[in-house]
């Protein structure tokens, strides 16, 4: 006897779908084209990253400096139990081997990465190994000048201190970054000096600035207006949060302060750093985010051991989340986990996992005292999505992936 075959409402299907992993939709195009269409529908899309949102589905990536090669590449950690937190696999970058990229993102399961010493930049979806290379820069480089030429002599330029994010108003994903010429005094220009301070202070680099705005619409770079204060530090993991991006800035006047810059009026304005109270003179503070808003993680360090202080803002008020007591032996923090775990960096070049709930230090097997550029090593997540960015599919010659203890490029 024949059972009945019973059909689903398309709708329901729909439902189940948008709740599967990025890489069982992608081998489920090939069942039929109507699925295959519906996978690219912008509604479908919108569903399924905010399936994963809701069910904090974050992806983690290290990124690290192999140590023999001093290439740079990611290793991507597993979200499976019984191997949480171990390395998966590693992606290798070649389009990036003459130089060390930079992480931005993610914004809706999309990085951007940046070579710093060029205007070379790409988007990328790790989860439908999607690959996009960006235009080069619009901006307009002054000649290189050699030292006899002039009192000031171009040094060099810099891409850094980009941001990822989503204009909402015309649902457009734009890149943000910062363009820094640096110029030298010319040693061959005679110069009588006023003191001694001023002496020292024509041996100091000069620096201008601007910026440029890149828009996947049209897949062309603009020059912005340049802000009164520019991008200090580095921040840990991502800098963009619901259409604003952010960077740690500084004045004569204030040490602490935020640099925010709203992609939908392109307008840049500032917000200070949490006041920080207490007696403990030796700290540094950070931003990062937590639970998908803006926060600061402060410092402090206490003998051979180092607090934790998290700051959380909303509309412009900051509210102290929690305070972590004096954790021994570690370096600095690298970010945050699935469920709030506090990732660092320890005096063993360790990577270990600070547990909130249970106040336990947890050590992983991911060992980076082989790495290069040790200091330099920083986390990034991103939550799976289909996004589109009108790119290539990874190629070897831009990703190379790696299961980690294999020694082929195979994946």
């Amino acid at each position: 006897m024949q059972m009945a075959r019973i059909e689903l409402p398309e709708a329901l299907v729909m439902e189940i779908l948008s709740k599967l992993p990025v890489k069982s939709l992608i081998r489920f195009n090939c069942v039929c084209k109507y699925w295959c269409s519906s996978f690219q529908i912008p509604h479908f899309i919108f569903k399924h990253y905010h399936n994963n949102l809701e069910n904090n589905n974050l992806n983690l990536l290290l990124r690290r400096h192999d140590g023999n090669t001093f290439q740079p590449y990611l290793s991507q950690l597993s979200n499976e139990k019984d191997q949480k937190n171990l390395v998966k696999q590693n992606i290798h970058l070649p389009f990036f081997k003459n130089a060390i990229p930079s992480v931005y993102g993610a914004c809706h399961g999309l990085l951007c990465l940046q070579e710093p010493s060029t205007d070379k930049a790409a988007l990328w979806n790790p989860s439908t190994r999607e690959f996009k290379i960006l235009p080069p820069s619009s901006i307009q480089r002054p000649p290189y000048l050699s030292p006899m030429e002039g009192n000031l002599a171009l040094y060099g330029v810099s891409f850094d201190h980009a941001a990822l994010g989503f204009d909402s108003k015309t649902n457009d994903y734009k890149v943000i970054r910062f363009v820094s010429f640096i110029y030298y005094h010319s040693p061959f220009v005679t110069r009588t000096f006023v003191n001694i301070e001023e002496e020292q202070r024509y041996a100091y680099p000069h620096y201008e600035f601007q910026v440029e705005l890149y828009s996947s619409r049209s897949d062309s770079w603009k020059e912005i207006p340049c802000p009164l204060y520019t991008p200090t530090d580095l921040i840990l993991g991502n800098n963009y949060v619901d259409g604003i991006c952010y960077w740690k800035t500084m004045t004569e006047a204030y040490l602490g302060l935020i640099l925010l810059f709203d992609l939908a009026n392109q307008k840049f304005s500032i917000l200070p750093f949490p006041e920080i109270t207490g007696s403990c003179l030796h700290y540094y503070d950070n931003i990062l985010m937590f639970n998908g808003s803006l926060s600061v993680i402060v410092c402090l360090l206490e003998g051979t051991g180092m607090s934790f202080d998290l700051w959380v803002t909303s509309e412009g008020v900051w509210t102290k989340q929690f305070s972590i007591e004096s954790i021994s032996g570690v370096l600095h923090p690298l970010g945050f986990g699935k469920n709030g775990e506090l990732f660092l960096r320890d005096t063993n070049n360790e990577i270990v996992l600070f547990d909130l709930s249970t106040q336990e230090l947890k050590e992983l097997e991911i060992n980076t005292y082989l790495d290069h550029f040790q200091e330099s090593i920083s986390l990034h997540a991103y939550v799976e999505s289909l996004v589109r960015i009108n790119g290539i599919q990874e190629c070897e010659k831009h990703i190379i992936r790696q299961l980690a203890g294999d020694a082929s490029n195979k994946y």
